[in-house]
């Protein structure tokens, strides 16, 4: 009798704390598919921030790996991956994502998705999220700081003092305030970067293939030319694209203003640095603060070249300009709060593959998720399969983009398994999924 009613006892403890987990976690399980068999891979040492989001939420099969992954060992580490997260190192090729059978999301822990085949992605009905804001702030910080630094010609001051070398003197030293800082590219970054020199008492002028509101007093050029004629320092801020590629070229230096500093924190292959360092070595560019590069090591300990190193007054740093704690603690929860809304909702916003679309969830009904290929006729044909076998659509919603459509229907709970199946079989169909 004691031990039955001890037994009894540990099954209703054991109740309570799940009941109790659940109201800590504020809101209950909502995926149909068993929590511990979704397979979740983090690549790059990314934050642990997102690693505690999803552990928290009760999803056990976590796993976080210090560095990039080539090729290879992405097809095979992929295989049984429902969520995976990489920087910027790892490179998500057409063949990764043709080997990811259950992939449903990828999570871009960094500004940019470049490394990611966007088109293949798209065509696999796979998800694919960044955090094109979190590390904006620690950007445009450096920016300011390696102004500082190379205007006053601090650079060759510390090299000689490390050498036993007393270098005393102003002679090339200048303050940034009444400087013309020119900003190529005015997005998200750039902005920051104009509202904190403008504090510095620096004039802004800035460049913008798209037309872009100024802060403060900053002033927009309609050219190139017409920037880096009238800039003391400028910093670019742009994509990586056909049109960005060597932008900053053998040409377009004879056009910066004579012993004006470059910075770039943007992307590798936006500036030529052989012509840079051509620049450099005949003074007509006193300094240059580089962050990114064509080729970058694999990993920490790799050798790295470049045409600019042993040069005077160049600030080289490897890709570090969002790497600060505050910056991947952000990236780390911005990421994987959407990676969790899809795997538990169904939300898509902030997408750059499958339609963004965000639907509320419905009380008592199970909601399914399905991905097509954007011809005419597919909602039709759900419409009616769905009709045909009595099964009620309570709330559906349709997004497409020129490749997909995205689907979100919550239906009939009693019948939600048959809907599932019929889902599967409409013409056009890329992945459906029952997610509560």
């Amino acid at each position: 009798m004691v031990s039955c009613f001890n037994d009894n006892f540990a099954i209703l403890l054991q109740r309570l704390k799940r009941k109790n987990e659940e109201k800590i976690m504020g809101e209950k399980k909502t995926t149909s598919y068993p929590k511990e068999k979704i397979n979740i891979l983090f690549l790059e040492n990314i934050s642990d921030a997102a690693v505690a989001h999803f552990k928290s939420a009760g999803y056990a099969s976590v796993r976080k790996l210090g560095g990039a992954l080539s090729e290879e060992q992405l097809i095979e580490a992929v295989k049984d991956v429902h969520l995976l997260g990489i920087r910027s190192k790892t490179q998500i090729t057409s063949k990764v994502l043709d080997a990811a059978k259950k992939l449903q999301a990828i999570g871009c822990f960094c500004i940019g998705v470049n490394q990611v085949d966007l088109k293949s992605a798209t065509s696999h009905g796979v998800v694919v999220f960044n955090a094109p804001y979190s590390n904006t702030r620690s950007v445009a910080e450096l920016v300011i700081g390696a102004s500082i630094i190379l205007i006053r010609r601090i650079l060759d001051k510390n090299i000689a003092a490390h050498k036993g070398t007393w270098l005393k003197e102003a002679k090339g030293s200048y303050e940034l305030r009444g400087k013309t800082l020119g900003i190529i590219g005015y997005g998200n970054i750039g902005t920051q970067v104009s509202v904190l020199a403008e504090s510095l008492g620096m004039k802004v002028l800035f460049y913008d293939v798209v037309t872009k509101l100024p802060l403060g007093n900053a002033v927009s050029k309609k050219s190139l030319k017409e920037l880096l004629g009238q800039s003391d320092i400028v910093t670019l801020h742009v994509p990586e694209t056909g049109q960005t590629k060597n932008m900053i070229n053998k040409t377009l230096l004879k056009q910066f203003k004579k012993g004006a500093i470059l910075l770039n924190y943007a992307r590798g292959e936006v500036v030529d640095l052989n012509a840079l360092s051509i620049a450099i070595k005949e003074g007509h560019i006193s300094g240059a603060a580089i962050d990114v590069y064509p080729w970058e090591p694999e990993k920490n300990g790799d050798k790295f070249e470049t045409p600019l190193q042993s040069l005077p007054n160049v600030l080289l740093t490897p890709h570090i300009g969002g790497s600060t704690e505050e910056a991947q603690q952000n990236i780390g929860e911005d990421v994987s709060n959407k990676l969790f809304q899809f795997l538990e909702k169904g939300i898509s916003t902030g997408s750059h593959t499958v339609p963004s679309l965000s639907l509320p969830p419905q009380e008592n009904t199970h909601r399914i998720l399905h991905i097509h290929k954007n011809v005419p006729g597919v909602l039709s044909e759900i419409n009616t399969e769905l009709s045909k076998n009595n099964i009620n659509i309570l709330a559906q919603y349709l997004k497409t983009n020129d490749d997909i459509g995205y689907v979100v229907l919550d239906v009939d709970k009693k019948l939600s398994a048959q809907a599932l199946q019929l889902l599967k079989e409409v013409k056009g169909t890329i992945k459906a999924r029952l997610l509560y």
